[in-house]
């Protein structure tokens, strides 16, 4: 997708990768910034803030509850009372 800025006429391109970063917690949390910076752009994503909050950012970004896990959070559906 091609998006031109009609002010300057400048124009800017976005386009999605292919797959969804597969990097665990522990990944992320001893990624070098330069690393976390390219995975975060690739996105399309802020690579602004300290290298705390970029952790922080790309754990919330693309890590997710396994649904093997929910129990853990109290959201298993068999045990659920009915």
């Amino acid at each position: 997708m091609d998006v031109e800025n009609r002010k300057n006429g400048e124009s800017n391109v976005f386009q999605m990768p292919l797959h969804y970063p597969r990097y665990s917690k522990e990944d992320y949390q001893g990624m070098p910034e330069w690393k976390l910076d390219r995975v975060l752009a690739d996105y399309g994503l802020s690579t602004y803030g300290d290298l705390a909050h970029k952790r922080d950012f790309a754990i919330g970004a693309f890590l997710w509850i396994s649904t093997r896990n929910l129990k853990l959070y109290g959201q298993d559906k068999s045990s659920s009372p009915n």
